[in-house]
């Protein structure tokens, strides 16, 4: 995949099977604004497209993942008209609808701060991997405005309780209890958090890309299903993956070995 996106603010670098896409702009704590958000957005679609890419990581440079919105920007467009303001806010969820519609795993890779937007980009990756020192919290509320967007990933991730606690108050949490409300997927120490995160990038980069392709698409699909249609549509799911020959060769593989450890 090309390495654009650099004069957005956005690094991207490919390594063993896994897209490297990196916020850079750490004079503005990552902040997001529509050059950086399109730059993602295309980025993300483009790692989907290629076939040697098994795994899409979003990390940052500097002290903070992502400080949300760039407020500078905003106020700019404040004598603005709604449409502007449509589209600005659009090339946002743009990102957003790419991480989920993207049949590969996305993992976002948090140290310092990720709030407002940056942390609803963590939360609309599949993964969210935090540094323990890593926090996160939505407080758009204190300004007046709206976490609007990330609320649709939000409630799903932690609940509506918990959801509202984030958002009406506004606060910020700690990995810990991010990761104890379902915001954060792992919480790694600072001693091991790089060669951890690199082994989880290593494991998801030899996972059988169709597998990966089913049980993400499923997973997604089941949010709006009542219980029997998401049965149903896992039947269907499951036999498809069964004419696959990435299943074939997996069961293969795997019957050989056990039979070689029987004898």
């Amino acid at each position: 995949m090309n390495a654009g996106g650099a004069g957005a603010g956005l690094r991207v670098h490919q390594e063993a099977g896994v897209a490297h896409l990196v916020l850079a702009r750490p004079e503005r704590r990552n902040a997001l604004n529509r050059a950086l958000a399109d730059a993602l957005a295309d980025a993300i679609r483009e790692a989907g497209a290629d076939e040697s890419v098994r795994v899409i990581a979003i990390s940052a440079e500097g002290q903070d993942f992502c400080a949300g919105a760039d407020l500078a920007a905003l106020e700019r467009l404040l004598p603005e008209g709604a449409e502007a303001h449509r589209q600005d806010a659009a090339s946002l969820g743009d990102v957003f609808l790419a991480l989920r519609a993207v049949r590969k795993p996305t993992v976002a890779i948090i140290r310092g701060r990720a709030l407002a937007g940056g942390a609803g980009l963590a939360t609309a990756c599949d993964l969210v991997i935090a540094h323990e020192l890593a926090q996160f919290g939505y407080p758009e509320v204190r300004i007046g405005f709206v976490p609007a967007m990330v609320m649709t990933m939000l409630r799903r991730a932690v609940g509506e309780k918990r959801a509202f606690d984030l958002v009406g108050t506004g606060r910020t949490v700690d990995a810990r209890e991010a990761e104890r409300i379902g915001l954060v997927s792992r919480v790694i120490e600072d001693a091991s958090f790089d060669a951890e995160v690199s082994q989880i990038l290593e494991s998801l980069s030899r996972t059988p890309p169709g597998a990966m392709a089913f049980t993400k698409s499923l997973l997604y699909e089941l949010d709006d299903m009542p219980f029997s249609a998401g049965i149903e549509r896992g039947i269907q799911t499951n036999v498809e993956a069964r004419m696959t020959d990435e299943f074939r060769d997996g069961v293969n593989r795997f019957l050989r070995r056990s039979r070689r450890s029987d004898s």
